[in-house]
């Protein structure tokens, strides 16, 4: 073990890393029973596209741990499935066989781009400032998934956001934070782990942890949707609008996490580089063109790794241990399926604070410096989207050192990133 993840130099132990392993994947179980119900919307097999969710995110949460040392798990990600479904499927009208062939040409192109280090030098040309607003943004955004997922904070409520009543999914919500919270201040190992399990407990009597009558744990996994993939709208412009919004959204979305976890890792050098970041963007792609082979929507790094990271993660071996419990899922759908969102809330609410520390490294006295920070980590929640703070980053970012007379400060890359992101407001 020492010798494969580097535990020592790293500052962890075997026992730190199960935890962390276990405590990411309960953070982002959630998929596997979201992805699904989703995808099955365009009218494919919800327990094919789940068998496809939880392979896929094993496969490429492997790859994570082996190739690059990484405490990152990767699954289908919430957005992506999302724009496949309601935008792709139902909105512009094509087959989810087709959306899954722009998945898996997109997951190609990825492959390619890692091995030219193409996206390693785009992750090297993001500003230090900005680096350490996006792990600061994320974490709100995942404290904001938190709050909604267990139905703490909604937007039917008559305001544009409120909170909701303390009862029932909300309220096991809050005591499991407080758990949460108490736990971590005591510094009891393994806090925010316990927090769930003793959540999951308490959810029983409100009628949220919810126990069927004659439960049984075991299940066989049904057959996943192999290569039902439609070439034929391929060189088509529409089909290019909806391949290029696929690739946008998880280039930026998988560097904003891998920024945003290494950087709450300690992992990442005096000028914000993250080791092995080429295979960490290999994981992402394999794992992106195993998923659509397999059918599901594109596989990206989760934000909710960094749970895991508040755990004590820091290498990869936790991530073995995520990807070991996703394969253990195909057979324990029911058992794992008994923990609620409101028991994995609180370790997201909990991980925005933690993340929350990053903000110290950010210059806001310098307005050239704070000003971007800030819009990055202002839109990420707000927006809901990782991809789009950081698009509205680097354009403030750029914009300033222009109007400041300090063009030398940017990097070709971001000029490139600045030039793309311009001309995306005109494909849309």
């Amino acid at each position: 073990m020492e010798k494969l993840f580097k535990l020592h130099e790293r500052g962890t132990t075997v026992r730190k890393e199960v935890v962390a392993g276990i405590t990411t994947f309960l953070a982002m179980a959630y998929i596997l029973a979201v992805n699904p119900d989703m995808l099955g919307a365009t009218g494919m097999n919800p327990h094919g596209v789940f068998t496809a969710t939880a392979l896929s995110a094993a496969i490429a949460t492997l790859v994570m741990a082996f190739a690059a040392n990484l405490p990152v798990a990767l699954a289908p990600g919430m957005g992506l499935n999302a724009f496949f479904t309601y935008t792709v499927v139902m909105g512009m009208g094509y087959s989810w066989q087709v959306a899954l062939t722009a998945v898996f040409l997109e997951g190609i192109v990825f492959i390619l781009l890692s091995f030219f280090n193409v996206r390693e030098a785009i992750i090297k040309a993001i500003p230090n400032s900005l680096k350490k607003a996006v792990a600061v943004g994320i974490g709100l955004f995942i404290a904001l998934i938190g709050l909604a997922n267990a139905g703490v904070v909604a937007s039917d409520l008559g305001t544009i956001i409120g909170f909701a009543p303390l009862q029932g999914s909300p309220l096991v919500a809050v005591i499991g934070l407080i758990i949460t919270i108490v736990l971590y201040t005591l510094k009891v190992p393994g806090a925010i782990l316990i927090a769930i399990l003793i959540t999951t407990v308490i959810g029983i009597p409100f009628g949220v942890t919810v126990v069927p009558e004659n439960f049984n744990p075991v299940s066989l996994p049904s057959s996943p949707i192999f290569f039902a993939f439609d070439f034929s709208s391929v060189f088509t412009l529409k089909f290019f609008t909806v391949f290029f919004t696929f690739f946008f959204v998880d280039i930026f979305d998988t560097v904003g996490t891998l920024v945003g976890v290494a950087t709450q890792a300690k992992l990442t050098d005096k000028e914000g580089n993250i080791p092995n970041v080429k295979q960490a963007f290999l994981a992402d792609a394999i794992g992106t063109v195993v998923g659509a082979a397999l059918g599901t929507s594109t596989v990206t790094s989760f934000v909710e790794s960094s749970a895991g990271v508040a755990a004590g993660g820091r290498t990869g071996l936790s991530s073995v241990v995520t990807a070991i419990l996703f394969l253990l899922a195909l057979f324990l759908t029911p058992l794992f399926l008994l923990i609620p969102s409101a028991a994995t809330a609180p370790a997201l609410i909990f991980v925005g604070y933690l993340m929350m520390k990053s903000v110290t490294g950010i210059n806001f006295e310098d307005p050239v410096e704070g000003i971007p920070a800030f819009i990055t980590i202002l839109v990420m929640p707000f927006a809901y989207s990782i991809a789009e703070g950081i698009v509205w980053g680097v354009l403030a970012y750029v914009l300033l050192n222009v109007i400041t007379g300090r063009i030398k400060k940017i990097s070709v890359i971001t000029w490139i990133l600045f030039v793309i992101f311009i001309l995306r407001f005109f494909l849309k």
